[in-house]
């Protein structure tokens, strides 16, 4: 009877110890667990614009609206005729309807008028073909030639707009190099603190942006994303 009941003491110790490291063993995995890390990784890669909106815009001035109207219509076949030849095709090419300002109505005007109307002619130039659109903006002074002064509205009003429009394109491969290096920067942590690289406990992916590299180069983009990595870190 005796040694039975050592027996089972002794298998009730044994099963103690047992539960003893298991017990350990969890409280160790757990902080283990507790211990993170969370990292970010920067992405950032210089494009070139794949679409221009180019808004040509000039004004006639005159006190007979036919006089402005045969005027406009001519100065227009001009610039589009200027704008196929050099290789911008006619579905890129848009009219706007013509802007009139009725000075003569102006009743707060007190100044001596030199024409009773003003029209402002809008011609939109929508294209893939940047680098073209581009080269086409500085040779837009021969048109002086014909009479045509471009320009001559307002840049806030009428602003030249670059756009990049391919991102889904360099997605994956930002995100693989952001990611990349959010890693780099936890592995050194991980060496800064004795501790051994563990596992992605979460991730989380910013948002991209499209910037302009600069304001006199807005066909150049800077496209950018940041990643924040959640790591766990072990003995």
């Amino acid at each position: 009877m005796e040694r039975k009941n050592g027996l089972n003491g002794l298998f009730i110790m044994l099963g103690l110890i047992a539960i003893a490291i298991s017990i350990f063993g969890a409280f160790k995995s757990m902080s283990n667990f507790s211990r993170t890390v969370t990292v970010k990784g920067l992405c950032e890669k210089e494009v070139v614009a794949d679409q221009v909106i180019w808004p040509i815009v000039y004004k006639v001035g005159g006190n007979n609206l036919n006089e402005i109207y045969k005027s406009v219509t001519q100065k227009n076949k001009v610039i589009i005729d200027w704008l196929t030849k050099s290789g911008i095709t006619a579905d890129e090419i848009s009219i706007t309807t013509p802007r009139i300002e009725d000075l003569s109505t102006n009743q707060y005007s007190s100044e001596r008028r030199t024409f009773d109307y003003i029209v402002t002619s809008i011609i939109t130039v929508c294209s893939n073909q940047v680098m073209l659109v581009k080269d086409l903006m500085v040779e837009q002074f021969s048109l002086l030639d014909s009479g045509i002064a471009i320009g001559t509205g307002s840049q806030w009003e009428y602003p030249v707009q670059f756009s990049y429009n391919a991102l889904n394109e360099i997605k994956p491969q930002m995100i693989e190099e952001a990611t990349k290096n959010a890693r780099q920067a936890a592995e050194k942590f991980a060496e800064d603190s004795d501790s051994e690289l563990g596992k992605i406990r979460s991730a989380s992916q910013g948002q991209f942006s499209v910037s302009d590299r600069d304001s006199n180069t807005p066909h150049i983009k800077v496209v950018r994303v940041v990643t924040t990595v959640n790591y766990t870190l072990q003995d």
